[in-house]
């Protein structure tokens, strides 16, 4: 919530799911869309560059994480008079925030993944009774890994690569 935004809209609402209806509800939405994704909408080349972070649509860490955060961006506000108030760069705004989000929850030892879980907004906004001004934007499962949870070996970058200095 102290995150910077375009004219100081804060155009953000942070929707934190813990209980487990409501998460497997989640569960079910995002699994059903994912694999439509995955065997449709997302072609091989996307779905092969996948295979190596060993995902699919299968997503039980949505009914297991203590905790869902969905963040959903406010594509505008409201005036006390109810007319449209307009949220500058509220995407490039939210994403800030939740690039925050994510540094506090490692910060405090907290494990999570991004996730965007395409063609869901809708379907979750409507079961989390959100406007029909907030689009989803990131669900977040949010806790501690299981003991035998892997991850896999990714390389980042070397500096030279990400960054110029003039």
């Amino acid at each position: 919530g102290t995150s910077p935004s375009g004219a100081h809209t804060e155009p953000w609402t942070f929707v934190v799911v813990q209980d487990p209806y409501l998460k497997h509800k989640i569960r079910e939405i995002v699994e059903e869309e994912e694999e439509i994704n995955y065997k449709k909408r997302m072609g091989d080349r996307w779905v092969n560059d996948l295979k190596r972070l060993r995902t699919n649509w299968i997503k039980e860490y949505l009914d297991t994480a203590p905790y869902l955060i969905l963040i959903f961006k406010q594509v505008y506000g409201r005036l006390p008079n109810g007319k449209k108030k307009t949220h500058y760069y509220n995407e490039i705004s939210v994403s800030i925030a939740c690039g925050i989000l994510l540094a506090a929850l490692q910060n405090a030892g907290l494990y999570t993944v991004t996730s965007t879980p395409l063609n869901c907004g809708p379907q979750l906004r409507v079961l989390l009774q959100r406007p029909a001004n907030e689009k989803l934007l990131l669900l977040l499962p949010v806790g501690y890994p299981k003991k035998d949870a892997t991850v896999p070996a990714l390389t980042r970058k070397p500096l030279e690569d990400i960054m110029v200095v003039m």
